[in-house]
Order: structure tokens, then sequence, then C-alpha cells
């Protein structure tokens, strides 16, 4: 058992809370502190190492200063072939397991991703602090228990969330519905539909899975709470238990049946750039804000939110932290040549927006490394809650920001919001920018439940939220007259149509789905879309006739 399952079973619990939790209660000094301590002993690491020596371009720094500025900046593409052969003579220490995220299309169909004990010991702790927050009801406590029942609506093993998954399940005593082995061998669909289907029998205390997931199952419930059949359920007593007691619950409502009618939650964990958007419509239907943790394949967990559910906390003991300006960014889109300064956590500025760089710890692989995102630092403190760390939340992927006439830059969160926010009944959407005259942002909408007004009062409805979610985007009308906005109505079943080629053709689950943020040509004829050829564009501003300060 480990030390946290140990914690956890003789109730020691302010001894959990610190061992997990205490990265809240550092001032910003301390923090600075860690992450120079630990990257100097990665750095004696790298320099032991052949891929660490090509991953620093052969520099070999003594101090954070020459780190710096020694050290090119990264991205996956420096460290192959040596990952993609999985050689781990190369690496700075032996990985305990190697698990993988999607690829790039054309280029490899996974990012294999080495994981040393040490990494996987710490990011541990950092799962379980998640764990805690989601479940503390808004008191500095540990409320968790063994032995607790957790649905699980993630991929499996060997991708990220599958070890993640493991890992909890190895501190917590977690059950999941499905078990992790039967998940491993069913794809996500039937991982899903089984995972609800003991949890209608067995009940549950918690989710880990997707928003989107969370927000389906809830839609599927009120849609079809009036044509329940419980002839399926004869064999399952307590399943039919707990349905009848869930359809009187809302009946008494007056509404249609809810999860939150069947299954009292303790906690929800979820990830993913739809998390803020569907935060209040979990809530309704599940009763329990979800808490969103930022995680990923190469940089195990960054930030997460505490008990108050808002902006997330930085973790300081994964990786070292820098951040690219955006202006700095927008001057390398222009010229990939440029090398873009960084700036590190206590020198960031509240309300600007950076793209993050990593360098992992614990012997892992990753240096300088560009993990495509870009996040806003929304505040210096949470000053509420007493955490004087820099607060972030997760804005978009760094490349899938759309610019439009060098005014205003729209992220995939607020096209998502902004269509989530106009009440429109949709299936899903993808958006990408055009030049029809002039520069525009064109939404391919599929509609649901039967709804099918003109293309035009959809165009107005999104380009009244947008306006109001981005002041920028504003002022392209009311300042520039410009309404740069077209919807186009997607055929219905566009979305699984497409998803139905793409499993046909052998496509991972990762690359099932369009992207919502500049779809190819090749991608919206998928769809059903009549596509005229665009040129090729980027998101850069020097194609523009204007320029943002």
């Amino acid at each position: 058992m480990s030390k946290i399952g140990q914690l956890l079973h003789q109730g020691r619990y302010d001894e959990l809370w610190q061992m997990c939790c205490g990265f809240i209660d550092l001032s910003l000094e301390q923090f600075m502190a860690i992450q120079q301590r630990l990257l100097l002993e990665q750095i004696e690491l790298l320099k032991n190492c052949e891929l660490g020596k090509k991953a620093m371009g052969g520099a070999m720094p003594e101090t954070i200063e020459e780190f710096r500025k020694e050290v090119p900046l990264t991205t996956y593409a420096d460290y192959c072939p040596e990952l993609l052969d999985k050689d781990e003579s190369m690496l700075p220490a032996k990985p305990l397991f190697w698990q993988h995220t999607s690829g790039r299309s054309g280029e490899y169909q996974y990012k294999w991703v080495p994981v040393t004990e040490r990494y996987y010991e710490e990011w541990g702790r950092a799962c379980t602090a998640a764990a805690i927050f989601a479940t503390c009801n808004g008191e500095r406590k540990v409320a968790l228990r063994e032995g607790w029942r957790l649905l699980y609506a993630l991929a499996a093993r060997p991708y990220t969330s599958g070890y993640i998954a493991q890992m909890i399940a190895e501190h917590l005593g977690i059950k999941y519905l499905p078990s992790l082995e039967e998940s491993d061998a069913m794809t996500f669909e039937e991982r899903v539909r089984e995972g609800f289907k003991q949890a209608l029998s067995q009940g549950t205390e918690g989710f880990f899975g997707l928003a989107g997931i969370l927000v389906a199952i809830g839609e599927q419930f009120r849609s079809r709470s009036s044509k329940v059949s419980i002839q399926p359920l004869l064999p399952q007593p307590r399943a039919i238990i707990r349905l009848v007691k869930g359809l009187f619950k809302s009946k008494l409502a007056r509404r249609h049946l809810l999860p939150r009618d069947l299954w009292s939650l303790k906690g929800i964990v979820i990830g993913g750039t739809d998390s803020s958007i569907y935060k209040e419509k979990i809530k309704y239907l599940w009763d329990k804000y979800p808490l969103d943790v930022y995680i990923g394949s190469e940089i195990g967990t960054i930030a997460m939110q505490t008990w108050d559910y808002e902006t997330m906390t930085f973790i300081p003991t994964l990786n070292f932290l820098e951040f690219i300006p955006e202006k700095e960014y927008f001057k390398w889109r222009s010229d990939h040549g440029y090398q873009p300064k960084t700036v590190l956590l206590n020198e960031v500025k509240a309300g600007e927006n950076y793209e993050i760089v990593i360098t992992n710890f614990h012997g892992g692989v990753f240096v300088r490394y560009r993990v495509g995102d870009m996040v806003r630092i929304a505040s210096l403190k949470n000053k509420i809650l007493g955490i004087n760390i820099p607060q972030m939340v997760f804005e978009s992927r760094a490349d899938d920001l759309i610019d439009i006439a060098g005014f205003t830059r729209l992220t995939e969160k607020t096209i998502w919001r902004a269509i989530e926010s106009s009440g429109i009944p949709y299936e899903d959407w993808t958006a990408r920018k055009e030049v029809k005259g002039a520069p525009m942002l064109h939404i391919y909408l599929e509609l649901k439940d039967g709804y099918v007004p003109p293309e035009s009062v959809l165009t107005a409805i999104i380009h009244e939220q947008l306006s109001k979610l981005d002041s920028d985007y504003a002022g392209l009308e009311t300042m520039l007259g410009l309404k740069p906005l077209q919807v186009t109505l997607l055929p219905d079943g566009s979305f699984q149509n497409y998803v139905s080629k793409r499993r046909a053709e052998g496509a991972d689950l990762a690359h099932l789905k369009p992207p919502h943020i500049n779809p190819s040509d090749k991608i919206l004829s998928l769809l059903g879309a009549e596509v005229e050829a665009m040129p090729a564009l980027g998101n850069i501003a020097e194609v523009e006739t204007l320029s943002n300060p």
C-alpha cells in the first residue's frame, strides 16, 4: 500500500491533506525555490543521457539563467525517432511504463511518453489532490473514503487517462465502473454504456471523464425519461428500485428524469477545453460542480481548480514552468526563426495570455517543451481562499487561435461558449477562418431536435453572443462596421457519419472526431459541406490590414 493509501486507510486525514494539497499554502517565493531546486537536479540527469544532450542542443548549463538562455525550445519532433522507438537507452532515467496520447495525422499515430517511477509517485499526489478538492465540500478537510465507486469514461491504458485511473485506484482503493481490466478490452462506447449500467445497480460516488460525456448522458436521460422501460432491469432489483425512486423525485420536481435523481455524487473530476463551458449544465444535471484539471501526457498535471471551482492553481513539483507572452508568440508566428522569450511564474501579469513551456522533473524527458496550449493568468492570487500563487484558466490550443483582421483573436473556448449561450439546439460544430473578400469566421453547425431556422438568423444570434463575450470582436462592428461571421448548416447526422467513416478507416479514438478549429477542406467535405477551395491561412496578423499592438 502506498503512503497515500496508508494515510487514508488509517484516517490520518490532516497528514494526507498536507502531503497532497499543501502546495496551495506555499508563498510564491517558496514555489519558485522548489522549481529551481528540482530543475537543477533535472539538468544533471539531462547532461548524462543522449536524448537530454540532443534536446539541450549540446548546451551544458550550470545555472537556471544559463539553462533558459542556452537551451532551445523544443517540440515532440525533437524527440523523434527515440520516443517513437521507445529507446530507453537514450533516456535520463528508466521508465516505469510508456503511455501515449494522440499523434499527428500523416506523421505518427501516437506520441509515446516515458514515465519514471519518481514522476509517477509525485503525479499520484497531484491526482489525489484533485480528488480531495472535488469532494471536500468547501472545507479544508479530506472527505474521501476507501472503496468508493467511480464512473470511468475516458480512454483506457496505454492512454494517459488509463494510467491516471490506475494511479488513483492504487492510492485510494477506488472501484471503477467498469473495472480497469474490463475497460482495457472495451471500446470507448462500450465502456461508457457498461459503466452506467453497473452504476444503476451498484450506485456510484463519483465521475472521472470528459465534460461532454456527462452532459450527453444527462441530456439522454431528459429526452428519454418518458420512454423508460423496466423490462431489461428485471434481473437487477436494485437498479429497479433506484430507477423508481428517481422517477418519483423527478415527478415531484415536475420535470424530466435527470441523473441527479438517481445518484448523489460526492465529486466529479474532468478535463478538456469544454469544461468551463458545461460547468453550469453539469451542475443542473448532476447537482455537483465539476473540478477542472489541466493535465496531459507530456506534462502530468500543470494546475487544478480547488474547492471554489473557479481558477486553477499551479503545481510546483512536476515541471519547471515558463511562459511565452502572447506578443512573443505572435512574433514567432510571423517568423519561425525567431526564438520567443519566456517569463517565469513570478513574472507573469494578471489578464495576460501565455503559451506554456515545461521541463519535466524526476527524470522526465521533455526540455523547454512547447505544449501547444495558451493559458490566461486570471489573477496573481486567489484572495478568497488565501492562495498566494498566480491563478490560470485554460484558453485554447496555441495553434487554434482564429485571428480576424488582426483585431480579435478568437479561441475555441470563446466560439464554443457563444454557441452554447445562444440557446440553439446543436449536435456539434467546427469553425475556421476564411477570406471571401474580407477575413471572416465561418462556423459549420449541425442542429438537432428538428430546429431549422434560416442561416441568417443563426448568424445574427451567434454574432450577438460573440460580441458579448469578446470586446475586440464587438469592436469589429462598432469601430469598423464589420460583421465577420457566417454560419452554414450541415446535414443531419454529419458528425456521426464522419465518426463512422473514420472508424471504418481504422482511425484511433483520438482521431475519430473532426477538430473544432480550422478543419481542412477534406474534413468539411466529409461532413457534407459544400466547400470552395480556400487559400492556406495561418492565424497571424501579417495577412491582415490591421495589427494588434
